[in-house]
């Protein structure tokens, strides 16, 4: 899934990098333990469930050694239709402490705009996560003129604040930090011109989100 506004294009391809070993990861991170007070290991990407049998033998270890993991993922690879997919993502979710989930949009039509694919795997995957009981940290990125209209972050807060595994919230503003690696690979800019957003203008998407969860739960409450 590639967003408008992916600050990391040079994760795109599916090929290059550095291998290494579910091994050399938990040595890497022992040699550093001393430095972490309540961290641990979390896996981002682009996507890191596009390695999902890596992912279960990277957990497997940490959990032998008692060490928090987090995945940090778009959900877009859910696939609740897939029985073998289901199968390793059932194993997985058993060995994984916390997930951040990036919504990207509420609406499927304007998430398909921003990213070529509708949110329905990222919602199923959402709710998939609070029947398995893993927590979930939300993060929503506020880009102005797509992810910042009132009615949509009203929204985005009433479906995850009727989810029962909801731990955190982050609402991030939009920024152009990536911008230079585009140029330096040559992926023409999407959204070349348009300004960063203020933190002020993304504290008051927060608060209209945090309605839309406080409407949610205040019905459950009666």
């Amino acid at each position: 899934m590639r967003c408008l506004y992916c600050h990391n294009p040079d994760t795109w391809a599916l090929h290059g990098g550095t291998a290494v070993t579910a091994d050399e990861v938990i040595e890497e991170f022992k040699k550093n333990r001393s430095f972490y007070s309540n961290g641990g290991i979390t896996v981002s990407g682009g996507e890191p469930l596009l390695q999902i049998d890596f992912l279960l033998e990277l957990f497997q270890r940490a959990r032998d050694e008692n060490i928090h993991t987090c995945i940090d993922t778009s959900g877009i690879t859910f696939s609740g239709a897939d029985n073998a997919y289901r199968e390793k993502l059932d194993r997985l979710m058993e060995l994984t402490d916390l997930v951040m989930l990036d919504i990207k949009h509420i609406d499927p039509e304007r998430h398909r705009e921003l990213t070529e694919h509708s949110n329905e795997n990222v919602l199923a995957f959402a709710k998939y996560l609070e029947e398995k009981q893993v927590p979930i940290w939300v993060r929503h990125v506020v880009v102005e003129g797509y992810t910042d209209d009132e009615k949509s972050l009203f929204a985005l807060g009433q479906f995850i604040g009727s989810l029962k595994n909801l731990r955190a919230l982050d609402v991030l503003p939009y920024h152009t930090l990536g911008v230079s690696k585009y140029k330096e690979l040559g992926i023409p800019y999407k959204l070349e011109g348009l300004a960063p957003m203020s933190q002020t203008k993304a504290n008051e998407a927060k608060k209209i989100i945090l309605s839309g969860i406080y409407s949610v739960r205040k019905s459950k409450n009666g």
